[in-house]
């Protein structure tokens, strides 16, 4: 068998002006720097190759000269379609100076468009997307009008509008690996992410395209384990060893044993964070972390999300994730973002979009640069500059709640928090509340549509997604709803009765958090609603280990039911809910003898389907169990049978 390393300079020789080349990274991550540098000095010192098509899912660059910012030169690149631009800005330059075609697409679009392509299927078929920039209805993810070609479609199924990402052969494809062989077996055992390396190959491969592997050390053939090799020899072209100075694990370190696992990190020691106001925004956003719940955090202001949750000590109650593919412990930010320490599991970028885009997340926060009063978002496109959609429309589309956290201007706020209250020192000089936003990134109208509840955290107050529209409902203390909100907004929110912000989110003391969100009383748990004859019976998160817990249960919701003195109709949320197997049978019969005794009809919902199966499992025996996927269908369910 032939030894397929190969120098840099030779690797990149195969690539022939006119070609599509797909590249691998995130941010800095798995980014393959020796080839991309390789490509550069030839096309600076040939001329060649020219014209080329680039394809990337995530942005892979620092901002500045590194990653896809080496192919930045007027006449290599022809077309460039990518995911996020925020990161390559010498490649924005060229898309907004028209001098290429330029497409911004959905991050997990691209993801699987890949793995499309290697099974030679007709695209990617998908809901992510509609009632967005990338809608071929309003700008078909053109990012200038130079761009003309369609490669998104509106297609029709069963009566509904879907998207249609068209795909496209794959002539060369780099990738970045740890280890390989001479036979070209990839491993990644020292790479924070495996990204959608194995995807791309077989694109590239079932295109009768080449593939090119950047390592950053050789193993001897026949030596690697069968279970580490992420892409197979036979897929593999020709590899090229890189120095340590073109192979970091991320741009912002060398090397670390917790982002590869080879290491969990011991708990951490550092100080919490100062009370400043994106420690304010994070710990508003936190109040909405569903225990026992899977989340992402985006870039930016969401980040500090993950610290709050540290100093609270919930990460042991929430699975944070990140989009590429990152299950589990606790997300890095910067140019480490992507990577994570003491995960769970690591599993491939398009894996963790199919997730996300089957409504697996319970909660998503993510970053705000401009929201409109339909509710509208933008973080794609402002002041000329491309910053990308990267996952955010998979993400924001299909979590099952969202929340949306930015400052409430930007461009020289200054913003004190002392004594529980805020004061605004120094205004922002730009509005980010706009009358319409530049770029539709989320569609306000689509959420409402679907019933998606959404929240959108500033430092000085809280707006909801509302049906009429965006509606005020919480202020912080010491905030002037005049003078420091409505003034500075082009448009006016609904407002009806707004309270107070948790007065817990001012102050320097940890806020208790994991008490508050682990340990709601059972009292609190039960409300009744006379008017409508309806009790609601609060059981998420709740967490039941034994028959004496059971029995406890029992006798507060017996003694209320009693109190009420008739009958009622009862709704009883199970989310997250979890129950021991040695309590099951009695809390069967528990469910039983207050469904007998007082309940004139009772419905159940979940959103976690897991669960609602698991009832109806556990349920069944003796009980009528009507389970459903929301609250508005448990409601409806009572409603309707009058």
């Amino acid at each position: 068998m032939k030894d397929k390393f190969v120098s840099a300079d030779e690797a990149v020789e195969i690539i022939e002006s006119g070609d599509t080349l797909a590249t691998s990274g995130f941010v800095g991550i798995g980014t393959p720097e020796t080839l991309l540098d390789a490509l550069e000095r030839r096309f600076l010192k040939t001329g060649a190759p020219r014209d080329l098509c680039l394809m990337f899912a995530a942005g892979q660059g620092d901002g500045k000269d590194r990653g896809l910012n080496r192919l930045g030169h007027e006449g290599l690149l022809k077309r460039v379609i990518g995911g996020h631009w925020g990161l390559v800005p010498k490649l924005g330059k060229l898309a907004t100076a028209g001098m290429i075609e330029a497409y911004n697409l959905p991050q997990g679009c691209i993801s699987h468009l890949y793995r499309e392509i290697a099974a030679g299927k007709p695209g990617v078929i998908t809901r992510v997307g509609v009632g967005t920039f990338v809608d071929p209805r309003l700008e078909g993810g053109k990012i200038n009008s130079a761009t003309t070609e369609d490669i998104v479609e509106v297609i029709e199924i069963d009566g509904e509008d879907w998207l249609r990402y068209k795909p496209r052969p794959i002539n060369v494809v780099f990738i970045r690996g740890t280890t390989a062989d001479p036979a070209g077996n990839i491993t990644m055992e020292r790479e924070a992410l495996t990204l959608d390396n194995l995807a791309m190959a077989m694109a590239a491969r079932n295109s009768g395209g080449v593939v090119i592997a950047q390592v950053e050390r050789v193993a001897a053939r026949g030596s690697l384990h069968p279970r580490q090799v992420i892409v197979p020899g036979a897929l593999v072209d020709c590899v090229v060893l890189a120095g340590p100075d073109q192979h970091p694990q991320t741009y912002a370190t060398q090397y670390s044993p917790y982002y590869s696992a080879e290491l969990r990190a011991p708990p951490e020691t550092a100080k919490p964070a100062a009370l400043d106001v994106r420690k304010v925004i994070a710990r508003r956003c936190a109040l909405e972390l569903p225990m026992n719940g899977v989340v992402n955090l985006g870039i930016g202001m969401p980040e500090g999300v993950a610290a709050v949750a540290g100093e609270e000590r919930l990460l042991d109650h929430v699975t944070l994730t990140a989009e590429p593919g990152v299950i589990g412990g606790k997300p890095a930010g910067g140019l480490d973002f992507g990577a994570a320490v003491n995960t769970d599991a690591v599993i491939a970028q398009n894996q963790q979009f199919d997730f996300y885009d089957g409504g697996g997340l319970d909660l998503a926060c993510l970053g705000m640069a401009e929201c409109d009063a339909d509710g509208n978002v933008n973080v794609s496109r402002f002041n000329g500059r491309i910053a990308g959609a990267g996952g955010f429309i998979n993400i924001s589309q299909n979590a099952r709640k969202l929340v949306f956290a930015g400052v409430f201007t930007a461009g020289g706020l200054d913003v004190r928090v002392a004594e529980g209250r805020l004061s605004i020192i120094t205004e922002g000089a730009a509005r980010k509340f706009r009358s319409a936003v530049e770029q539709i990134t989320f569609s306000g109208r689509r959420a409402r549509d679907l019933g998606q509840p959404v929240l959108y955290v500033t430092e000085r107050c809280v707006f909801r997604l509302a049906p009429a529209g965006v509606e005020l409902i919480e202020t912080a203390p010491g905030v002037d709803i005049d003078r420091d909100i409505l003034a500075h907004m082009d448009f006016r929110p609904i407002i009806d009765t707004p309270v107070q912000m948790d007065a817990r989110i001012f102050r320097d003391e940890p806020m208790g958090l994991r008490e508050a969100l682990l340990d709601l009383t059972l009292e609190d748990r039960i409300v009744y609603d006379a008017a409508r004859n309806t009790l609601f019976v609060n059981f998420e998160g709740l967490h039941i280990r034994s028959r004496k817990e059971v029995f406890s249960l029992y006798r507060l919701l017996d003694q209320r039911c009693q109190s009420i003195g008739r009958k009622v109709r009862a709704i009883v949320n199970y989310d997250s809910f979890r129950i021991e197997e040695d309590a099951a049978e009695a809390f069967v019969r528990f469910v039983d003898l207050i469904e007998t005794a007082y309940y004139e009809r009772v419905s159940r919902y979940s959103t976690s389907a897991f669960m609602r199966l698991k009832l109806g499992r556990i349920l069944r025996r003796d009980v009528a169990a009507h389970i459903f996927e929301s609250r508005a269908d448990a409601a409806r369910f009572l409603e309707e049978a009058g």
